[in-house]
C-alpha cells in the first residue's frame, strides 16, 4: 500500500470495486491535480461510479492529450496538425473524511478544453463550452462522506473551434475545496486602490461572504494587508450579521502608509489575507495578491502612476510550444522573461482569457496586460467557433473572466473581442455596447478595448465608439487619419507587423515573396507573406509620427502551434483545412521561435525597445562555395553608429537614422514596393571565411560588440541550462539549450544532427523541440534533429530532491552531460 504526502497529511489510498483495488485519496483542501485516469474514447456512461476504469491511463493534470501527437495531414494544420478532436474522459477516485460532512465541497477547474461535462458519482453537475473559462461546481449534495467518490469529466473538443492550436484536455489546474458553511466563495474579493499618494493609499477591499446555513450568523471579517516582506502594514476588522442562506458583500477601506507602487519592471505586490472569524475562531481564510498603482488613459497616451508609458507590447497565444497547452508556471515565466529581454513591457492575451499563471507571472515581472475575451461573437470565422455558444454563454464567460482577473495589477484593459466580423454589420455596435456595459458593471476601474481590422467599417458601423480605447490591427497608414477624424479618440496598434521568418535560415539574393521550396522564410526579414503584413520599421515609423498612439502589440511574441502562415491556405473544398503546404504546422510570425530561441528580428525590436547598449549582426558566416561573392550583412543597434569588420578589416561606419537600408514593404494602405529603413544598417561584403564583427558607438566611444566566426567541422554537443537548480515540486522545469559546435566552441549554423537524450535521477525528459515549423518530429520523443545548429530539451523535476542528469549523444559528435540539482 502506497502513501502520499499532501499539506502535511498522510493520504491513505484504498478503494475496492469490481473485485480490484483502486487508489483513493483522503484529500486536504487544495491540490486535486494528481492521479487522474484518462481515456480517449466515447465510452457510454463513463460517469458511472461502478464502471471499470482499471485499464485507463494514469495522468496528472494539467494535461494536453493532443500534444502527444502524432502530427498528421489528416488533422487540420490550422490547429497544428495534431489530434485535438474527439471524445475523451477523465476520472478521479477520492474520499472526503466523514468528519467533514458539515462542510461545503466544491471543485474548481481553471480551464478544460473543451465542451466539458462534469459528473460526481454519476450525477451531472454542470457543463461549459468555452475551454478558456474557469468554473466551479458545488458537489456537496452528491458527496458520500467517508466513502469512495468519483469525479468524471467528459470532453468533446472539435476541429476548427479556433484559428490556432487550442490543445485538448484538462489543461489547467484543478482544486477541491472544503469550505465551512460560512466562507468566502470563488473570486470572493475585489480590491481597488481609489486613492494613491506618496504618503498613503486607500485600499478598498470588497469581500463576498456566503452563509449556507438556515440561521442568521454573527461573524467578524478581518482583513490584514501584508507587504512584499510579509510584514503587516494595515488591518481592518468588521462585525457582520449574515442573513440565513444568503450572500452579501462587505466593503472595507484600509489605509496603507507610504505605499510602494506596482510599476513596469518594479512589481511590488501586497497581499490581503481575509479571515472569517466566528466565536473567536478563524473558520475561513482567503488570500489575494494585489498591487497599489494608478492607471490613466488620455488621448495623449497611457499613464501609469502618473508617468507616460509607451506600450511595447506583444500578442501571445496560450500554448507553450513543445509542452502544448498544458499550463506550467515556469514555462510561462520563461516566455515572458524572454519578452522582457527583448524590451516588451506589455502583453495582449490573444484571443481569449489567459491562464491564471500568466497573470501571476505578469504581476510578478511588472508587465501590463490587455485581458481579452473573444475571437468570435455571433458571426463565424471557423465552423466550430464560439459563435455556436455566444448567445447563451457570452455574458457569463465575460463576467467570470473579469471577476477572476480584476485583482491583478498587471491588467490595464478589458478587450471584448478581436477582428470580430460584426465590424461589417450595421447593427454590430449593439453587441459591442452590450459587452462594454458588462465590463463596466463588473469593474469600473479599467477601460474597455477591442482589436479592429476593418477600416473604416468599424468606425462607420459605430463599433469603435462603443468602447473606451480603440485597438487598430495592421493599419499604420491610417493612424493620422483616425486622429484627424476623431481628435479625442484614444487608440493604439493592437496588432502590428506580422512579419514572418525562420531562425537561422537566410536566402539571397533577397526576394520579395516567400519561396515554397523549403517551407522556411528568410531571417533577413524582407520577405512579405500575406497581404496584411509589413516589416517592423513600418510600425516604428508610424508610432514615431503619431505619438498620440499608446503604442503597439506585435503579432506575435513567440511562434505558436497552428495557423502556419505564410504556408498553408484555406481550401474551401475541405471546410477550411490549411494542409496544402504540409508539413508546416506552426506559425512563423514571431521574433522568437517555438522553443524560445531568438530570431534576428528579436534584436531589431530590442534595438528600439531597450536602452542598454546593444548591437547585433546577421547572417551567420559559413558560406562555403560563395567565396568572393557579396553577402548582405545587416546590423541592428540602439547605438549612434556601427562599424563592421571582416577579419579585422574595417568596412566603414554607418550612422543609425542617416544611413538607410532598402527593404521590400507592400501592405494594406501602402503599395510602394520598397522603403528605406532608418532602423537597419547594412553592407554588401565579399565573403571570406573568418570573423564578422560589429562595434557599436555612442558619443564616439565603443560600447557594444558582437562577433560571429566561421565554424569548422561539427565536433561536439554543448548543453546549456537556463537554471541549474530547480524545485523538487513535480512541476518545475529546466530548459536545456543543445548546441552543435566546432572544436573551438563556435556554433555550427548549418548542423542538422540527430541528437539522442538519456535522463537519469530525480527528473524526466518532459519535451524536446527545435523551432522548425515544418518538422514532424514528436515533442515527446527522446531525440530531436538540430535545426540550424540548435535544439531544446526540457527536464521536469520529480518531488524527490536530488539531481537530474541529461546526456546528449549524436553520431560523429562528442557527447555532453549536464546535471541539474533539485531541492
Amino acid at each position: 500500500m502506497q502513501t502520499y504526502k499532501l499539506t502535511a497529511l498522510l493520504l491513505f489510498l484504498m478503494f475496492f470495486s469490481s473485485c480490484q483495488e483502486k487508489e483513493i485519496e483522503v484529500l486536504a483542501d487544495q491540490d486535486f491535480n494528481k492521479n487522474w485516469l484518462f481515456i480517449k474514447d466515447s465510452i457510454p456512461n463513463a460517469e458511472a461510479i461502478t464502471i471499470d476504469d482499471s485499464n485507463w491511463r494514469k495522468v496528472n493534470v494539467p494535461h494536453d492529450w493532443a500534444i502527444e501527437g502524432p502530427f498528421s495531414d489528416k488533422n487540420n494544420a490550422r490547429n497544428g496538425g495534431l489530434p485535438i478532436d474527439g471524445i475523451a474522459w477523465y476520472r478521479k477516485h477520492f474520499t472526503v473524511d466523514a468528519k467533514n460532512k458539515n462542510k461545503q465541497i466544491s471543485i474548481e477547474f481553471d480551464g478544460v478544453m473543451d465542451n466539458s461535462k462534469v459528473y460526481i458519482n454519476g450525477n451531472f453537475v454542470g457543463e461549459r463550452h468555452y475551454g478558456y473559462s474557469g468554473f466551479e461546481y458545488d458537489l456537496t449534495p452528491f458527496i458520500k462522506f467517508g466513502e469512495n467518490n468519483v469525479i468524471a469529466v467528459q470532453l468533446a473538443p472539435e476541429i476548427l473551434s479556433e484559428r490556432w492550436y487550442p490543445g485538448a484536455g484538462i489543461y489547467r489546474k484543478v482544486r477541491l475545496k472544503l469550505n465551512e458553511p460560512i466562507h468566502i466563495p470563488q473570486w470572493g474579493t475585489y480590491i481597488t486602490t481609489p486613492k494613491v499618494a506618496s504618503n498613503k493609499a486607500v485600499v478598498s477591499v470588497e469581500t463576498k461572504l456566503k452563509n449556507t446555513l438556515n440561521t442568521t450568523e454573527n461573524i467578524v471579517l478581518e482583513t490584514t494587508i501584508l507587504d512584499i516582506n510579509n510584514t503587516t502594514v494595515a488591518v481592518s476588522s468588521n462585525k457582520i450579521e449574515l442573513a440565513k442562506a444568503s450572500e452579501q458583500k462587505e466593503v472595507q477601506k484600509i489605509t496603507v502608509p507610504n505605499p510602494i507602487l506596482w510599476d513596469i519592471g518594479k512589481p511590488n505586490l501586497y497581499t490581503a489575507v481575509s479571515r472569517v472569524i466566528k466565536d473567536n475562531k478563524t473558520i475561513d481564510e482567503y488570500t489575494t495578491e494585489f498591487g497599489i498603482r494608478t492607471i490613466e488613459f488620455k488621448k495623449e497616451g497611457f499613464y501609469l502612476n502618473g508617468k507616460a508609458v509607451e506600450l511595447n507590447g506583444v500578442c501571445m497565444h496560450h500554448d507553450l510550444g513543445p509542452l502544448g497547452a498544458a499550463v506550467n508556471y515556469r514555462a510561462t515565466e520563461r516566455q515572458m522573461q524572454i519578452m522582457q529581454q527583448m524590451g516588451a513591457n506589455a502583453l495582449r492575451t490573444s484571443h481569449n482569457p489567459p491562464s491564471t499563471e500568466m497573470l501571476q507571472v505578469c504581476d510578478r515581472l511588472g508587465i501590463v496586460v490587455i485581458d481579452e475575451a473573444f475571437d468570435e461573437w455571433k458571426e463565424a470565422k471557423v465552423p466550430n467557433g464560439y459563435h455556436k455558444y455566444f448567445d447563451k454563454w457570452a455574458e457569463k464567460d465575460l463576467r467570470d473572466m473579469i471577476k477572476r482577473d480584476r485583482n491583478h495589477p498587471s491588467v490595464i484593459m478589458w478587450s471584448i473581442g478581436n477582428e470580430i466580423l460584426e465590424q461589417g454589420k450595421k447593427d454590430g455596435w449593439k453587441i459591442a455596447k452590450m459587452l462594454n456595459d458588462i465590463c463596466h458593471n463588473e469593474d469600473n476601474t479599467r477601460p474597455t478595448t477591442a482589436g479592429f481590422n476593418y477600416y473604416p467599417a468599424s468606425f462607420k458601423n459605430k463599433l469603435a465608439y462603443q468602447i473606451d480605447v480603440v485597438g487598430v490591427n495592421y493599419k499604420p497608414a491610417y493612424y493620422a487619419e483616425i486622429r484627424e477624424q476623431n481628435p479625442d479618440m484614444i487608440f493604439y496598434g493592437s496588432e502590428t507587423s506580422s512579419q514572418t521568418s525562420t531562425r537561422g535560415y537566410y536566402e539571397f539574393p533577397l526576394k520579395e515573396r516567400v519561396s515554397k521550396e523549403t517551407n522556411q522564410v528568410s531571417s533577413y526579414d524582407v520577405n512579405i507573406g500575406p497581404s496584411w503584413t509589413y516589416p517592423p520599421e513600418v510600425e516604428f515609423e508610424a508610432q514615431k509620427q503619431n505619438p498620440h498612439s499608446l503604442g503597439e502589440f506585435i503579432w506575435t511574441g513567440f511562434d505558436y502551434l497552428g495557423e502556419p502562415t505564410p504556408y498553408g491556405g484555406r481550401d474551401n473544398s475541405t471546410n477550411g483545412y490549411w494542409n496544402d503546404d504540409w508539413p508546416s504546422h506552426a506559425s512563423y510570425f514571431a521574433p522568437v521561435d517555438l522553443v524560445g530561441f531568438p530570431k534576428d528580428r528579436f534584436y531589431l525590436y530590442q534595438s528600439q525597445w531597450t536602452t542598454e547598449p546593444m548591437v547585433h549582426v546577421l547572417p551567420h558566416w559559413n558560406w562555403e562555395g560563395k567565396e568572393g561573392q557579396n553577402i548582405p550583412v545587416y546590423s541592428y543597434t540602439n547605438c549612434d553608429e556601427v562599424e563592421l569588420f571582416v577579419n579585422g578589416k574595417s568596412y566603414g561606419k554607418k550612422i543609425k537614422g542617416k544611413d538607410t537600408t532598402t527593404i521590400f514593404a507592400e501592405y494594406n494602405g501602402f503599395k510602394g514596393g520598397t522603403i528605406d529603413s532608418k532602423y537597419r544598417l547594412s553592407w554588401n561584403v565579399p565573403y571570406q571565411p573568418g570573423s564578422l564583427k560589429v562595434v557599436g558607438y555612442k558619443n564616439g566611444k565603443p560600447v557594444a560588440t558582437k562577433e560571429i566566426k566561421t565554424a569548422g567541422k561539427p565536433y561536439k554537443i554543448k548543453l546549456i541550462a537556463d537554471r541549474t537548480t530547480i524545485n523538487a515540486s513535480g512541476e518545475d522545469l529546466s530548459f536545456i539549450t543543445v548546441r552543435v559546435e566546432d572544436k573551438d566552441g563556435n556554433l555550427c549554423p548549418k548542423a542538422n544532427h540527430l541528437i539522442n537524450f538519456k535522463v537519469s535521477g530525480n527528473g524526466n525528459l518532459e519535451a524536446v523541440g527545435n523551432g522548425n515549423s515544418a518538422s514532424l518530429e514528436s515533442f515527446q520523443a527522446n531525440y530531436i534533429t538540430s535545426f540550424y545548429g540548435k535544439s531544446l530539451a526540457i527536464l521536469k523535476a520529480t518531488e524527490n530532491p536530488g539531481e537530474i542528469t541529461l546526456t546528449a549523444t549524436a553520431d560523429n559528435l562528442t557527447s555532453a552531460t549536464i546535471t541539474i540539482k533539485t531541492k
